[in-house]
């Protein structure tokens, strides 16, 4: 059975900040915005979760809670 990808994270906002080297829209690095295609769906889901403290840590807001997937 094959894992379905998930969606990229971006969100059209494309500027990479100088100092922390990541896109202001999803806090990818240029590195993992051009692997994200060739990630599967395990590692993708890692980088989501990266993502999600990298957000919180250059905010200084709350990482949101994981939505529960209905089974």
């Amino acid at each position: 059975m094959t894992e379905t990808k998930l969606p990229s994270p971006c969100i059209s906002i494309c500027q990479i900040d100088p100092v922390g080297g990541h896109c202001t829209g999803c806090y990818r690095t240029r590195q993992e915005i051009a692997a994200w295609s060739r990630l599967d769906a395990r590692q993708q889901q890692q980088l989501i979760s990266t993502l999600q403290d990298r957000r919180a840590e250059a905010t200084g807001r709350a990482r949101r809670r994981p939505r529960r997937i209905a089974s």
